[in-house]
């Protein structure tokens, strides 16, 4: 189980909590399971969510493991130029 922070207006779409704990390996797995508890996040999934572990974004790399304990953010992609 990770502990996972919603960034700015994800919040919202849990129910306004702004931290979740969700039981996921790795993003595409947080991913998944966020879509099914919270269908409103599928839409912003498919747009693109940025994952921060620890410090670190990662923006489309499913695979990356969430380690126990580690300090995860969401928060939406921004867009512009």
């Amino acid at each position: 189980m990770v502990e996972v922070t919603l960034w700015g207006a994800l919040g919202q779409l849990a129910g306004g909590q702004s931290k979740v704990e969700v039981e996921a390996k790795d993003i595409r797995e947080l991913f998944r399971k966020l879509a099914e508890q919270y269908p409103a996040f599928e839409p912003l999934i498919d747009r693109g969510i940025a994952v921060a572990i620890d410090g670190t974004i990662y923006r489309d790399t499913w695979s990356k493991e969430l380690p126990k304990g580690a300090e995860i953010f969401l928060m939406p992609r921004l867009a512009g130029g």
